[in-house]
């Protein structure tokens, strides 16, 4: 097989190989798989694509099948859309993505910001890089007194699953309580807290979406018939 050689300059980047090895290195290296999989990860259509590069949708529809052959032109346009050099559709392929977190290896960290910590959380994500959320392990514990749950707020969304125990849940203005197995998805980006509601602990998993959807969650919504409101009968 011939050799495929890229030449990068700061100004400049001219791919230098004859036409049969380039179509031999493309069919190997399941160009079409590549281009599909950045597309839908940047949650972007074949028009939009299109657009972006001025190739018809139907052209990239094919050339994402392995119907038809791309030129290194249009591939270097494509690569560009992604901000990827034209050598990345021609390296190995990454292995995907796979990473296991075992119990014994976490570590139990206390909430932050507070002398008396209301929760304790373990990450569950902490070995990927990159990652496009956070999931956690939290332990609520039971609070003495009347002390109102530290608030907090960041970027995009957040679900909660209850594994055991009663929690309450603080969104702006609302509050509810749920118990194990009820669940919520919420705007993050309002002042939220949480507090158990029981003299036992309550657990619970905890993912935070860095980025909210296109379609913005309404208010916070218990995804459970058993979730009801503080002071409900």
């Amino acid at each position: 097989m011939g050799e495929l050689t890229v030449v990068k300059s700061e100004e400049t980047q001219k791919t230098q190989v004859d036409p049969e090895t380039a179509e031999r290195f493309i069919a190997e290296k399941h160009i079409g798989e590549r281009i599909k999989r950045l597309r839908l990860k940047k949650s972007m259509g074949l028009v939009e694509l299109g657009k972006h590069t001025g190739l018809s949708a139907s052209f990239l529809s094919q050339l994402e099948t392995g119907r038809v052959v791309p030129t290194l032109r249009n591939l270097a346009r494509i690569a560009m859309v992604f901000s990827k050099d034209l050598s990345y559709f021609f390296e190995s392929e990454p292995n995907a993505l796979f990473r296991i977190h075992r119990r014994k290896d976490r570590v139990r960290l206390p909430q932050t910001g507070v002398e008396q910590p209301s929760y304790f959380f373990e990450s569950l994500g902490y070995m990927v890089p990159d990652r496009d959320m956070d999931p956690y392990f939290a332990e609520f514990l039971p609070q003495a007194g009347e002390s109102a749950p530290k608030a907090h707020m960041h970027a995009g969304s957040e679900f909660l699953y209850v594994l055991d125990g009663g929690l309450e849940i603080h969104h702006g203005d609302q509050t509810c309580t749920l118990e194990a197995g009820d669940a919520v998805y919420f705007d993050a980006s309002t002042p939220h807290s949480y507090q158990c509601a029981g003299k036992k602990a309550a657990g619970a998993i905890i993912v935070t979406m860095h980025q909210m959807s296109a379609a913005q969650p309404g208010p916070v919504r218990a995804v459970s018939a058993g979730a009801r409101p503080v002071g409900a009968k």
